[in-house]
């Protein structure tokens, strides 16, 4: 992978003025003076995992010091989410998180021991992540979306479909589903993406809605069966892989139950040092080879400043909420 260049250095100096950067305090001016910690909110291999390993080594060159990817795995999130509220706001301990951990898990969880808005302060977005209904042939013999729906409505409660945990955004995404569509199924979390994915291919559960980059590689080698992308329009890395959206189906229509990862660091982090994240985050992002790589696997590059991004989050929550409610989903 390249590193930054010039021309990319270039660009990070410039977004830090569009930021408002260029009167930073001084604890921004000489943040960072040792390596930055960003707390994985999920298990190594995860999908969360590959994108913050791609962008590991060219944010740290781009700052000037190491990224250190640190795992707190545990409730769906909410055990590395935790962690960094606590954390010292000196913008060196951040946390990987997702439209569940910052989203859904509000509206999940009855007593969770931090605000998922209030105790964090939103620094930038990475990437939009498209889910796919995933399946073993094997276990359902099913070509089409219209033939899986028929299939589970003709057998109730007898197909049992894996997530990578509760609350999570492939959870989430069939919860959204059999909600639309009167589908009764039964949920199996897992610790995280690997542990669902064999789940899948030793016949354990018939399906998951995962991020199409975790699926790619077992797609490609014909050991799962692709049915729908929960984006609202197609996907360029499985291009023949229609939308639910398009099934037609009454419940479908405008069914879109992507996710997104993203940067947090805790409430009291200095606005300078977040402006100065968002931008090198906004850099790395537009290198060719890392782009290349994000988009190539399912995924959309997100770019917002830190106020946007805020704005994000808090639609998000509110979105899921949504959700959460006509499921009829809680999680003690």
């Amino acid at each position: 992978m390249h590193f930054p260049s010039r021309r990319a250095l270039l660009a990070f100096a410039l977004s830090l003025c569009s930021l408002g950067a260029g009167a930073q305090a001084p604890a921004a001016a000489d943040w960072p003076q040792h390596p930055v910690t960003v707390i994985m909110t999920f298990p190594a291999g995860s999908g969360v995992d590959v994108v913050a390993r791609t962008l590991q080594e060219p944010l740290g060159k781009l700052l000037g010091q190491p990224v250190i990817i640190d795992y707190k795995v545990g409730a769906s999130g909410n055990v590395a989410s935790e962690y960094v509220a606590r954390a010292k706001p000196d913008g060196y301990t951040l946390v990987f998180g997702t439209a569940a951990t910052h989203g859904s898990n509000a509206a999940l969880y009855k007593k969770l021991p931090f605000d998922v808005e209030a105790d964090f302060v939103p620094v930038a977005p990475i990437l939009d992540v498209s889910n796919v209904l995933t399946i073993n042939p094997e276990v359902m013999n099913v070509k089409t979306f219209k033939e899986f729906v028929d299939t589970v409505r003709a057998n109730p409660g007898k197909y049992n479909y894996a997530s990578t945990g509760n609350g999570t955004g492939t959870h989430m995404a069939f919860a959204e589903l059999n909600s639309r569509l009167g589908l009764n199924m039964t949920h199996v979390p897992y610790k995280g993406g690997p542990e669902a994915m064999q789940s899948i291919l030793k016949g354990e559960t018939c399906c998951i809605m995962n991020q199409v980059q975790t699926v790619l590689t077992q797609y490609k080698a014909g050991k799962v069966r692709l049915l729908g992308v929960t984006t609202a329009k197609r996907v360029a890395a499985i291009q023949e892989i229609p939308a639910i959206g398009e099934s037609g189906i009454p419940g479908t229509q405008g069914f879109d139950s992507s996710t997104w990862f993203a940067l947090f660091a805790p409430k009291g982090t200095d606005a300078g040092v977040v402006a100065k994240l968002n931008g090198a985050v906004r850099t790395v992002l537009q290198i060719p080879d890392v782009r290349t790589k994000l988009e190539g696997a399912g995924n959309t590059i997100r770019l917002e400043t830190p106020e946007q991004f805020r704005a994000t989050v808090k639609a998000n929550r509110i979105k899921w909420a949504e959700v959460v409610k006509a499921a009829n989903i809680t999680i003690e």
